[in-house]
């Protein structure tokens, strides 16, 4: 998230190898589309504010104005040029689709609770008289989730797949310090959280050990 102008800072079993491979390649299918339209959808807004002077950068986040709570969730979607939509978008594609992997009712419940949880955040610690908005907040809060949905749900391809994830993209980690006075690094950390939070909300935990314990599968 970036603060804008006049800021003053499936379900398993199968019955053999060709049915699990559908499956999977149905769920990629529906990963891929619903990150393709969520990206779409933030490049047409980012149109509609371009030609219209701006206008959408209003759904921004001010800070702890009671009348700026509804703009929690719209502020995610809108970004303060084209440049800052470009930065975000590779990442979300890229994350977006691992996470929706699993499912795109439960990516949406992710995206949702990292959203809100990132919102609030800007909104309670943000710089007084900022104006924060864009997709970075989730994008950070897509990493986190990644990293510790396989420990939450015992599951080793998806600890494996969060190793990857944290090789790829652990450099991010340094956008929650407060470094740089045009970065919503309030945005990033609070997404961050949110990650880690959906992740044990979300949970598909299932099967258990000896003594009652989940079992790793």
């Amino acid at each position: 998230m970036t603060y804008g102008p006049g800021s003053d800072t499936g379900s398993t079993g199968s019955t053999g190898n060709s049915s699990r491979t559908g499956t999977t390649g149905h769920g990629a299918k529906a990963a891929a589309q619903l990150i393709l339209l969520w990206t779409a959808l933030l490049w047409l807004l980012e149109a509609v504010d371009s030609v219209s002077g701006h206008a959408l950068d209003t759904f921004g986040i001010q800070p702890r104005q009671e009348s700026e709570l509804v703009d929690v969730i719209p502020a995610a979607f809108m970004h303060f040029g084209f440049g800052h939509l470009v930065a975000n978008t590779l990442p979300l594609l890229v994350l977006g689709f691992l996470a929706a992997l699993r499912g795109t009712g439960r990516f949406l419940a992710v995206a949702l609770t990292i959203i809100v949880v990132s919102g609030l955040g800007v909104w309670l610690v943000a710089p007084a008289a900022s104006n924060t908005a864009g997709a970075s907040g989730l994008i950070f809060g897509l990493f986190g989730y990644l990293l510790v949905r396989g420990f939450v749900d015992r599951r080793i391809t998806d600890v494996a797949l969060g190793g990857v994830v944290a090789v790829l993209y652990g450099s991010i980690l340094w956008g929650v310090l407060p470094t740089d006075s045009g970065i919503s690094w309030q945005g990033h950390l609070f997404g961050l959280v949110g990650g880690v939070l959906a992740a044990f909300m979300t949970s598909s935990r299932s099967g258990s050990g000896a003594g009652g314990k989940p079992a790793w599968h």
